[in-house]
C-alpha cells in the first residue's frame, strides 16, 4: 500500500523528470490493478462463505447458540467491509466530474444524517448552517457525499452513548473561490499523539475500524485539489475542516 509521503515523492519526481513520469505512471497503474485484482479475488469466496453461513442459520437455527458463532459472523462481515473500503481507497483519486449544486448536496446530506440520528441516537442534536449563496461545484458528487457522511458518522461514533447532550454541527460557506466545510462534535476527541497519524491507511483507534475511512476521505479531497485538517481537544471538541476550490 502506498502512503501519502510515497505519492508526494513520486509526484515531485514526475514533475522533474519526463522519463521518470512514464515509468512511475506505469508502476502506479500496475499497483492499482494488482490491489483491485487481489480485493476482487478475495471478496468472491468470502461472499460465498457469508451466504453459506446465512443458509446454515436458516436450515439449522440451533447454530446460533454455538460458541463463537456470532463472532465468526462479525469477523466475516468485517473482512467484507475492509475489502470494500480497500477497493474504494484504491480508486479514490479517479473522479467522475459533473457540475452540480453543492448547496443542495449539503442540504440533502444534512437531512439524511439527521433522520438517521432520529432513528438511532436521540441523545445527539445535529444542526447545520449552509450558506444560501454557494456557487455550483465541479467534482465527483458521489465521492464528496461519501467523504462528508464518513466524517459525520465518525462524529456520531465519537460521542459516548451516556452523553446527555451530544452535538454535531456542520457549517458550509464560500470565501472568495474556496468552499469551507466545518464539522464539529463534542465527543471524546482525539489525543495529540494520534492527530498526526489518523489519515494514514490502516490506522484506527476505534473498535472494529478498518483504518481506511479517513485516509480515503483525504485522498478524495486532495484529488479535488482541496485539503482536510483536524483539530481536537480530548474530552471536549473535534473539528474537521475541508477546503475545496470552487
Amino acid at each position: 500500500m502506498l502512503h501519502n509521503i510515497d505519492l508526494n515523492k513520486m509526484n515531485q519526481l514526475m514533475k522533474e523528470n519526463k522519463d521518470a513520469k512514464q515509468i512511475i505512471s506505469q508502476l502506479l497503474e500496475n499497483h492499482h490493478t494488482a490491489v483491485s485484482t487481489i480485493a476482487h479475488e478475495i471478496r468472491n469466496p468470502l461472499t460465498l462463505v457469508s451466504s453459506a453461513l446465512q443458509v446454515m442459520e436458516i436450515q439449522h437455527p440451533e447454530v446460533k447458540d454455538f460458541s463463537h458463532w456470532s463472532q465468526m459472523h462479525e469477523d466475516v462481515d468485517f473482512m467484507c467491509s475492509l475489502l470494500n473500503e480497500l477497493s474504494s481507497f484504491n480508486n479514490s483519486d479517479s473522479l467522475h466530474y459533473s457540475v452540480f449544486s453543492i448547496g443542495q448536496l449539503l442540504k440533502n446530506i444534512a437531512v439524511s444524517f439527521a433522520i438517521s440520528l432520529d432513528e438511532h441516537d436521540n441523545h445527539i442534536e445535529f444542526s447545520s448552517d449552509i450558506a444560501p449563496d454557494l456557487h455550483d461545484f465541479t467534482g465527483d458528487k458521489i465521492k464528496l457525499e461519501e467523504v462528508l457522511l464518513n466524517i459525520l458518522k465518525n462524529a456520531q461514533e465519537a460521542i459516548p452513548t451516556d452523553t446527555l447532550h451530544g452535538s454535531i454541527h456542520m457549517k458550509a460557506e464560500q470565501i472568495a473561490d474556496m468552499l469551507i466545510i466545518k464539522i464539529t462534535d463534542n465527543g471524546c476527541g482525539i489525543s495529540a499523539d494520534h492527530l498526526e497519524s489518523i489519515f494514514e491507511p490502516f490506522t484506527t483507534y476505534k473498535q472494529n475500524g478498518t483504518g481506511l475511512g479517513l485516509s480515503l476521505s483525504k485522498r478524495i479531497i486532495e484529488a479535488h485539489g482541496g485539503t482536510i485538517s483536524v483539530n481536537s481537544v480530548p474530552g471536549k471538541e473535534t473539528l474537521f475542516t475541508l477546503r475545496l476550490p470552487m
